[in-house]
């Protein structure tokens, strides 16, 4: 194995014209990503050394030749967090009315609303369609409560369809964007609120100019925890 190995550590060479006179690139440590494990292995002065890594020690590796700044947060931001894809961050609505508009029928006018609402977090990134949740006050601990937030447009995962809305690449302007956008029957909208479980459309018109949202209408999704997993 160990033969075999070293010819594979060695067996890379520069991409650069004949007759250019460089050696060989050297390789001198592999990663070995398997079903249930990783494999780290090290070629020095002909003797290879192997151990098992963890994805943490990897990423840590990396992280210590990188610098992670979020740079200035927007106001009422929550929480921000680095995923897969993109850079997300938490934001705050305090409990107020919102002017919506609803997309009953195509080429229709559209109905227009002021719907009081219940504290929101906006899990957000430049560009995209945010994540929302409700919430009976602003969070503190991560074993407090997140409910559906009971609106048009907005999947059982949080997660929101943007139909043909563009969303800005200023996370602290997404929120007051999604309800700029259209509403229409798109998406997840049942069990969104405890009195009207299979008609939210019934709950907005209950709703519709009333100073505050009923609270206990509310129903429960999760913990603020679950999002910061």
């Amino acid at each position: 194995m160990v033969e075999t190995l070293t010819k594979e550590l060695n067996a890379y060479q520069w991409a650069l014209p004949d007759g250019i006179d460089v050696p060989p690139d050297e390789l001198k440590a592999r990663l070995d990503f398997y079903q249930d494990s990783i494999i780290f292995y090290m070629l020095d002065k002909g003797v290879i050394t192997t151990k098992q890594v963890s994805a943490q020690d990897i990423s840590l590796a990396v992280l210590s030749e990188t610098s992670l700044n979020s740079g200035l947060l927007p106001r009422e931001t929550l929480w921000w967090k680095q995923t897969r894809t993109a850079v997300e961050v938490a934001l705050w609505r305090a409990p107020k009315v919102w002017p919506v508009a609803l997309q009953e029928e195509a080429f229709q006018p559209a109905r227009r609303l002021n719907l009081p609402m219940s504290g929101l977090i906006f899990v957000c990134s430049a560009g995209r369609p945010p994540n929302i949740y409700a919430v009976k006050k602003r969070p503190q601990s991560p074993g407090e409560f997140i409910y559906y937030a009971p609106l048009f447009n907005v999947y059982d995962s949080g997660s929101s369809c943007p139909g043909t809305h563009k969303y800005p690449q200023q996370v602290a302007k997404i929120p007051e964007s999604f309800f700029s956008a259209f509403f229409t029957r798109a998406a997840v909208f049942n069990s969104r609120s405890q009195k009207y479980p299979n008609n939210l459309l019934k709950l907005w018109e209950e709703i519709d100019g009333k100073p505050r949202y009923p609270m206990n209408d509310l129903v429960k999704m999760g913990t603020v925890g679950d999002l910061l997993k």
